[in-house]
C-alpha cells in the first residue's frame, strides 16, 4: 500500500495537539500514535510504523519520542522530525517547570506536602506495575531471569554504576546470540524479513554530517554555560551529565530514572523522596515520562544555585537538563533513520538488546525497592512506617491491576487523597 505524507499544515496540527494530550507513559504515547496515524488517518503504514518502533527500541533515550521523530521525518524530512519531536515534549517543559517550583518553593506547606506524600504512594505501584509488565515480555526464556536477576544484585548490593550493568548484559546477550540462538529466534534462524533484498547500508558521511551538527548545537548552548557561569555552579555539571546520560539509557524512562537516581544520590544533588516526587509528577502530565529529569535538574539548580536566585538557577537547570538528555535523541534518529533495514535485521544487534532489556528489568526493580523503602520508611517518622503511604500504595495497585485505571488519573486521585489526609490530621 502507497501512502502520502499528509499536507504540512495538517500534519504541523497534529503534533501541536498531539503535545497537549499524550499521557499514559510510553505506551499509552506509542498506541495514540499507532491510532491516529495508522489506524484512523492512514498516513502511516502497519508495516513501517513497527518496523520504526524496532529501530527505537534499539536506540538509547525515550523511545515514544524517539518514535514521535522518526514518523515525522518518513513524512516531511528534518524539517517534520523537528516538528514532530519539539511539539511532543514542549507542553510538558513547560508544566514541570511549574510543578517543581511549586515543589521546591511550597513543598513544605502542609497541604502541598500532603499531595506529595500522596503522590509518592501511587508511585510505588506505578513501579511496581511497571516491573511486572516490561519482565512479562523482556523475560521470554528462563536464562533472562538470571540475567534481570544478577543486574538487581549488582545495583543493589554490590551497588555497581548503570552503564557497566547495560555493557556487561549486551556483551552477554552478543556472546549467548552466538552459543544458543534459539533463545532469541524461532527456530533458532534469526533473519530478515524479507531474505530475497537484504537491507544496505547508506554511505557514512551521513552520521558525519549528523554528529558535526549536533556538536555545532551542543557547543552552542555549552560554551556560554561554561564561561559565564559562577564558581561554584553545577550548570556545567548538570549540562554535561546529562549530556552523557542519554548515551547510556537503554530501557526507557525508568532505567533512566535508576541511572539519574544513582548519580544524583551520590553527588548529593538530590534525595530519595524528591526523586520520587518527580516521577509522580511527571505520570501527571502529557509528554515524555523522560521529563521527570528535568524535575531533578531544576531541585539540583534550586538547591545549589551559586551567585543566582533559586528560581532563576531552577529554571535553567531545568532547560539545561531536558536540552542535554534530548538533544541525542533527535540526532540519533536522523543519523540512523537510513540505516533502519541494516538495523532491525542484525541479529546480533537484536541479542545484545535483547540481554539489555533483560537487565533493566533488575535495573528497575532495584529502582522500586528504593521508592518504596523511601516512601514507606521515611526520614521525617524517623525510620518508622508510614501507613498513609502504604494504603494509598495497595489502593492504587488494586486499581491498576484490576481495573487498569489510567496513570495520570490514579496520580491526581491519590494526591487529592493526600490533601484530604493533611486537612483532616
Amino acid at each position: 500500500m502507497s501512502v502520502t505524507a499528509p499536507p504540512f499544515r495538517e500534519f504541523f496540527r497534529y503534533w501541536l495537539r498531539l503535545g497537549f494530550i499524550n499521557f499514559g507513559g510510553p505506551a499509552g504515547q506509542i498506541a495514540m500514535m499507532h491510532k491516529d496515524l495508522v489506524d484512523a488517518r492512514g498516513w502511516v503504514e502497519e508495516r513501517l510504523f513497527q518496523r520504526a518502533l524496532g529501530f527505537c527500541m534499539l536506540l538509547p533515550g525515550p523511545e515514544a519520542h524517539q518514535l514521535a521523530v522518526y514518523l515525522g521525518w518518513r513524512m516531511h524530512g528534518q524539517m517534520g522530525g523537528a516538528v514532530a519531536g519539539l511539539f511532543f515534549l514542549l507542553p510538558s517543559v513547560g508544566l514541570m517547570l511549574l510543578l517543581s517550583w511549586l515543589a521546591a518553593a511550597h513543598g513544605g506547606v502542609p497541604l502541598v506536602a500532603g499531595v506529595f506524600r500522596g503522590v509518592a504512594g501511587a508511585v510505588v505501584a506505578i513501579v511496581a506495575q511497571a516491573v511486572w509488565r516490561i519482565g512479562k515480555k523482556a523475560l521470554r526464556h528462563q536464562v533472562f531471569y538470571a540475567f534481570a536477576a544478577a543486574s538487581f544484585l549488582m545495583g543493589y548490593v554490590l551497588r555497581l554504576k548503570f552503564p557497566g550493568i547495560v555493557a556487561a548484559a549486551g556483551l552477554m546477550g552478543l556472546w549467548l546470540g552466538q552459543a544458543r540462538p534459539d533463545i532469541f529466534c524461532p527456530r533458532g534462524v534469526c533473519l530478515p524479513e524479507d531474505p530475497a533484498a537484504p537491507p544496505a547500508a547508506p554511505p557514512l558521511r551521513h552520521v558525519g554530517r549528523v554528529a558535526a551538527l549536533g556538536a555545532c548545537l551542543w557547543l552552542a548552548v555549552a560554551l556560554p554555560v561554561h564561561l559565564l557561569a559562577e564558581p561554584g555552579s553545577l550548570l556545567p555539571k548538570i549540562l554535561n551529565f546529562y549530556s552523557k546520560a542519554s548515551f547510556v539509557t537503554f530501557g526507557g524512562a525508568y532505567a533512566v530514572l535508576s541511572y539519574v537516581s544513582d548519580m544524583a544520590m551520590r553527588l548529593g544533588w538530590v534525595g530519595q523522596e524528591q526523586l520520587v516526587l518527580g516521577l509522580g509528577l511527571a505520570e501527571t502530565t502529557p509528554g515524555p515520562l523522560i521529563m521527570v529529569t528535568q524535575f531533578v535538574g531544576f531541585l539540583t539548580a534550586w538547591n545549589h544555585p551559586g551567585a543566582l536566585q533559586p528560581l532563576a538557577a531552577g529554571i535553567l537547570g531545568g532547560l539545561l537538563t531536558t536540552f542535554g538528555m534530548f538533544l541525542p535523541s533527535f540526532l540519533l534518529v536522523f543519523a540512523g533513520a537510513p540505516y533502519i533495514e541494516a538495523l532491525t535485521a542484525n541479529p546480533r544487534l537484536q541479542s545484545m538488546l535483547t540481554g539489555i532489556t533483560a537487565a533493566v528489568v533488575g535495573v528497575i526493580l532495584k529502582l522500586g525497592v528504593v521508592f518504596a523503602t523511601a516512601t514507606f520508611w521515611p526520614a521525617r517518622l524517623g525510620g518508622g512506617p508510614d501507613p498513609f503511604a502504604l494504603a494509598v500504595a495497595a489502593a492504587c495497585g488494586c486499581a491498576l491491576w484490576r481495573w487498569n485505571t489510567g496513570v495520570h488519573i490514579l496520580v491526581l486521585a491519590a494526591g487529592a487523597a493526600g490533601a484530604a489526609w493533611s486537612l483532616l490530621g
